[in-house]
C-alpha cells in the first residue's frame, strides 16, 4: 500500500476532526464522506470498528504506512512502562514530527518533504531519512544554504505554540530534543489503549 495522497479534506470528515491540518469542508460538511451524504444510515459501530478506527486516525496523524505502524508498536511493548504511552512518545520522537513541532514546517506531509529533500540536519550532519528516532540531546538544525526557504521562513513566523520537550533557537536556526515527552503533554487526540487493545487480540 503506498502513502495516502488523496483529498486531505475527506480524511478529516472520516475522522470528524482536522488531523491533516484544518479544513473548510469539515466545517460545511460535519458528516463522513459518501455519495449518500447524510441520508445513508449508519449502524452503530462495533468495538472493533471503533479499535481499528482509532489506529487509522493514528496513522494518518503521523503519515505512517501499516508496517512501520506495527514496528513502532512492538518496540513500544518491548520498552518498559505503559505500552501506549510508549506507543505515543516514539511517534512523537521521529524526526519528521519534530520537524513539524519546531514549526518549520506548516504540516508533517511539509515536514517529511523538507527532510527527503535534505534540508534539515541532524546533529550537524545532512539527512534525508524523516523516520529516524531521536533521542535525547539531539539537535535537529535548517541546512545554512535552506534558511531562505520561503516556506520554513513563513512556517516559523506562523508558529505559535510550542511544545515542552523541545527547545528552539532562532539564532542557530535548530532545536533540541531535551526529553521523551509525557502523555500528557501531546495534544494529539488519540485513545491509544483502544490501539492496545486492537493488537492484543
Amino acid at each position: 500500500m503506498a502513502r495516502y495522497i488523496g483529498p486531505r479534506a475527506k480524511v478529516s470528515r472520516t475522522f470528524g476532526e482536522p488531523i491533516l491540518g484544518f479544513s473548510k469542508a469539515l466545517e460545511k460538511k460535519n458528516y463522513p464522506p459518501g455519495i449518500h451524504g447524510t441520508a445513508r444510515k449508519r449502524r452503530q459501530p462495533t468495538q472493533y470498528a471503533i479499535q481499528l478506527q482509532e489506529k487509522q486516525k493514528a496513522k494518518m496523524t503521523y503519515g505512517l504506512l501499516e508496517r512501520q505502524f506495527a514496528r513502532f508498536y512492538r518496540e513500544a511493548v518491548r520498552t518498559k512502562g505503559v505500552t501506549g504511552e510508549n506507543l505515543m512518545r516514539l511517534l512523537e520522537s521521529r524526526l519528521d514530527n519534530t520537524v513539524y513541532r519546531l514549526g518549520l514546517a506548516p504540516t508533517r506531509r511539509g515536514a517529511r518533504q523538507l527532510v527527503s529533500h535534505r534540508h534539515i540536519m541532524l546533529n550537524g550532519k545532512v539527512t534525508n531519512i524523516p523516520s529516524l528516532i531521536l533521542k535525547p540531546g539531539d539537535v535537529v538544525g535548517v541546512v545554512p544554504a535552506s534558511r531562505e526557504l520561503e516556506v520554513i521562513k513563513q512556517s516559523l513566523a506562523n508558529h505559535g505554540h510550542r511544545v515542552a520537550w523541545l527547545e528552539w533557537n532562532s539564532d542557530k536556526w535548530e532545536g533540541k530534543f531535551l526529553s521523551y515527552p509525557q502523555r500528557e503533554q501531546i495534544p494529539e487526540n488519540i485513545k491509544e489503549q483502544l490501539i492496545v487493545e486492537l493488537y492484543s487480540k
